[in-house]
C-alpha cells in the first residue's frame, strides 16, 4: 500500500471535515464553465454535498474540506488553484445570496407601502360605510368585507419582513463560512 500525497491547505485540529471522494479533480467543477481555472464554479451535486455537510454541523467550529482522489493531480499548484476556486465559488455565493436578500427587502418594501396605501383606503372606506351599516345586512357585510381585504393585502410584506429574509441570511452566513474554509488534497503519489 502507497503513502498518500498530502497537498493544499493544512486542517487546524479543532474543525468539522467534511470528505468528498471523487476520482480526479476536474469531477468536482462545473464541466460546461469555461472560466479559467481558479474562477470554475463548483458542479451542482458537488456544492449540494458541501452545503449539506456543512448544515448540519456545528457553528461553533471552523469548516474545512478533504478531497480524496483516486488519481494523482498534476501539481501541488493545482491543489492550491483547486482550493482557490473553491473558496472563490462559495464567496460568489455569499454575494448572490446578498443581492438575493436586498431584492427581498426592497420587493418587502415596496410591497409593505402598497398594503398599507390599500390598508388606509379600505379601512377609510369601511369606516364611511358604518353610518349606513343600520341600512342593511349587505352593506354590514361589504364593510366587513373591506375590512378584511385591507388586512389580507398586508399578508405578503408581514410574510417578507417576519420568515423570508432568514433563510437567505442563513446561507450567506453559511457560504461565508464555506468560503473561508481550508481545501486538503488528499491523493496517491504522482507515478515515477
Amino acid at each position: 500500500m502507497t503513502t498518500p500525497s498530502f497537498y493544499g491547505d493544512e486542517i487546524p485540529l479543532e474543525s468539522h471535515i467534511i470528505e468528498v471522494r471523487i476520482r480526479k479533480l476536474r469531477q468536482l467543477f462545473d464541466s460546461l464553465d469555461p472560466s479559467p481555472f481558479i474562477a470554475l464554479d463548483v458542479d451542482d451535486d458537488a456544492q449540494q454535498y458541501i452545503v449539506d455537510s456543512a448544515k448540519v454541523l456545528s457553528t461553533h467550529l471552523p469548516l474545512a474540506l478533504a478531497i480524496h482522489l483516486r488519481e494523482p493531480i498534476e501539481s501541488p499548484e493545482e491543489a492550491r488553484d483547486a482550493g482557490e476556486a473553491i473558496r472563490e465559488h462559495f464567496t460568489r455565493q455569499s454575494g448572490f445570496a446578498t443581492r438575493r436578500l436586498k431584492d427581498l427587502l426592497h420587493d418587502g418594501g415596496i410591497s409593505l407601502a402598497i398594503g398599507l396605501g390599500f390598508l388606509a383606503a379600505a379601512l377609510t372606506a369601511a369606516a364611511a360605510l358604518g353610518k349606513w351599516a343600520d341600512v342593511g345586512h349587505g352593506v354590514a357585510i361589504f364593510r366587513e368585507g373591506l375590512v378584511i381585504c385591507g388586512w389580507v393585502a398586508m399578508w405578503r410584506p408581514i410574510q417578507t419582513f417576519l420568515y423570508d429574509w432568514w433563510p437567505i441570511l442563513d446561507d450567506r452566513r453559511l457560504f461565508d463560512r464555506l468560503a473561508r474554509m481550508p481545501v486538503r488534497i488528499v491523493c496517491p503519489p504522482p507515478a515515477s
